[in-house]
């Protein structure tokens, strides 16, 4: 049986994330990687972030969107309500990693950033299996998930958190692990009600955490 790892936030943390997967030693033969999402955003390199996910779907990760790949491809659709949001989320480290010349919001002139905008709009925003739910925010705990509407599997946070009861474990990321915890622990949390949230808030200092799921082991950088 493949080992299931799963890693979430990653927010162009390019060198953690490489680092991440050499301590886990993930191999795509045998293991199963499933990454929830916000690849882009506030940390130094979105687009080798993204290049990177993009081989490692080729290989067979699961690779599901958060709400900060959704506002890009939001942005990149030229609404510009949704340029003024991406701003305010750490948006212009992501357009520098495009073209370090850009001082303000803009889309950069480059293909490798359309082409990323088109691959997360190819992007799942769950996944489930017979035991787990894995999604980037959460779901509504009495919505059934395939009738969610995506902008809450990606921004959902106390309702979910103090209200879900289902038999699944849900799997997530979106908030970070310390606010869940209550106290400064970028680790693991672990809750009571079925709740696994993995976002150890890496590019704020935290972790970058990778959960192997069934024996509950955690590698971080």
């Amino acid at each position: 049986m493949k080992r299931i790892l799963t890693i979430s936030d990653i927010h162009g943390e390019f060198e953690k994330f490489e680092q991440l997967l050499n301590v886990a030693q993930y191999n795509p033969v045998t293991d199963q990687l499933i990454l929830l999402g916000d690849y882009v955003d506030r940390g130094p390199d979105s687009c080798a972030v993204l290049d990177k996910v993009m081989k490692l779907k080729d290989e067979g990760a699961i690779v599901l969107r958060g709400n900060h790949d959704d506002m890009m491809v939001a942005a990149a659709d030229n609404s510009p309500e949704a340029w003024e949001r991406w701003e305010r989320n750490g948006a212009i480290q992501t357009l520098k990693s495009y073209d370090p010349s850009i001082e303000s919001m803009e889309i950069p002139d480059s293909e490798l950033f359309r082409k990323h905008v088109s691959f997360i709009k190819s992007l799942d925003y769950y996944y489930e299996t017979d035991e787990y739910i894995f999604v980037h925010a959460g779901v509504h705990p009495t919505t059934p998930l395939h009738e969610t509407q995506p902008s809450i599997l990606v921004w959902i946070r106390e309702e979910f958190h103090n209200g879900y009861t289902g038999e699944k474990t849900v799997v997530f990321g979106h908030t970070r692990t310390t606010l869940l915890h209550g106290i400064e622990d970028h680790s693991v949390y672990f809750g009571k009600n079925n709740l696994i949230g993995i976002d150890g808030g890496a590019v704020y200092g935290g972790n970058l955490n990778c959960l192997e799921l069934h024996n509950k082991k955690v590698y971080c950088v």
